[in-house]
């Protein structure tokens, strides 16, 4: 007999079709959950900005305040703070373009939040930096940014964040960013703390 190779990509089965509409189903959820973060989190960085007229000194503490009500939300519920750190970095991004802010600044402000508060609550540093720089790419793209050179400053601001939480912070944050943009080991390797160099001259070989 001929196997044509049919049996083996026939229809899944009862129990096959109710875990794939299950798990299709968490996945809406998961999107839907993160797209109302993203909207929250917009429109209250926006209306925060718009009330105090200011992007200086201000931005920094309502950033690190946005970040941390985030941690803490997650924390109380038992959500993932890997999602929530995604949909937050990305809503502080598009709530300080809507605002005419300047997107490259709000990357730094968001992704040095996010390491540093990362590090407060214990956390994975380096997961929560990777998200909180898909967030802020995503962002860029989504309101027409260059997001190459976005993922430049968020990478590189997420290296020296870490750089001054400690060696370790920068080895696996480096390590997870590794492939976001070209010259990432570059900009980690001059974040990292520079060894002695041999500054004597090399021994001359007589003939």
């Amino acid at each position: 007999m001929v196997n044509n190779g049919n049996s083996e990509k026939e229809g899944l089965g009862k129990v096959g079709t109710q875990v794939k509409d299950g798990i299709i189903g968490c996945l809406k959820g998961i999107n839907e959950i993160e797209a109302e973060i993203v909207t929250l989190v917009r429109s209250t960085v926006s209306h925060t900005f718009k009330a105090t007229g200011e992007m200086t000194r201000e931005s920094v503490n309502v950033t690190k305040d946005v970040l941390k009500g985030a941690m803490d939300a997650t924390s109380e519920v038992g959500a993932g703070l890997m999602v929530s750190t995604k949909s937050v970095a990305k809503g502080v991004v598009m709530g300080i373009n809507d605002i005419g802010g300047d997107v490259l600044t709000a990357t730094e402000l968001t992704v040095r939040g996010a390491v540093k508060g990362a590090s407060e609550a214990g956390a994975d540093v380096a997961l929560v930096a990777r998200r909180a720089v898909d967030g802020v790419i995503e962002a860029t793209k989504e309101i027409g940014g260059n997001a190459k050179e976005t993922a430049r400053v968020a990478v590189t601001e997420a290296i020296e964040a870490a750089g001054e939480i400690g060696n370790t912070a920068v080895n696996s944050v480096k390590g997870i960013l590794i492939g976001v943009v070209e010259g990432v080991k570059e900009v980690a390797s001059s974040a990292l703390p520079k060894k002695k160099k041999n500054t004597e001259p090399p021994e001359s070989q007589e003939e």
